[in-house]
């Protein structure tokens, strides 16, 4: 019982990453604080790992979390520990779905951390302006010098910055906890009640 108590609050706790991390995503669609066409939107911020990965595919392992405490598990065919072990299980496919979601925002929030924004660059041969890319590998990160390659927007280097390594935090966070309850949820298919396995410290209490 008190593995289902864990997953509770595990649920609990990954509310608010789950609600800023649509909130910092949809923030990225305006560089630098200034509303710009789509050809002045970094690419990796349209692949909403904010808002999809770390967001609505995060929001069916809270359910699941949160609803494991109330969850009588009545049992299959009458056997109320079988019913129990199968919600536990349903919680380890749940914590899965929950690390994929979190891992796909993860990966594209380092891949833009490693490839900077897109800025706005005047091209000396024809004094044209264009969107591109004028960071390799990361460089920029170390030698803040480079920022002024960026035109505009202004501040448009420290507003990724920020906002993608917030993702990329709070991603990494929901991972750790989506991977601590599907041991826990292990754990509860495996022994049962925490009487049994003695899962998340308890003595049988709820």
């Amino acid at each position: 019982m008190c593995c289902r108590g864990c997953a509770k609050c595990l649920g609990f706790t990954l509310i608010p990453l789950t609600v800023l991390c649509p909130i910092a995503n949809i923030l990225l669609f305006f560089p630098g604080g200034t509303v710009q066409d789509s050809d002045g939107i970094t690419n990796e911020v349209w692949y909403f790992g904010g808002i999809l990965g770390s967001g609505v595919l995060m929001v069916f392992p809270i359910l699941v979390f949160a609803g494991l405490k109330n969850n009588d598990c009545c049992g299959c065919c009458g056997n109320e520990s079988c019913g129990k072990r199968f919600a536990m299980f349903t919680s380890v496919i749940f914590a899965a779905l929950g690390v994929l979601g979190a891992g796909y925002c993860f990966i594209t929030s380092a891949v833009a951390l490693n490839l900077g924004p897109k800025c706005l660059i005047t091209n000396p041969t024809n004094d044209s302006k264009a969107w591109i890319y004028p960071f390799r590998d990361g460089d920029y990160l170390s030698n803040h010098d480079l920022w002024t390659l960026c035109e505009s927007p202004e501040s448009l280097v420290p507003w990724n910055l920020t906002l993608f390594s917030l993702l990329l935090i709070m991603s990494g966070a929901q991972m750790v906890l989506c991977a601590i309850q599907a041991i826990n949820g292990l754990l509860g298919t495996i022994c049962g009640d925490c009487t049994c396995c003695g899962c998340c410290g308890g003595n049988g209490a709820v």
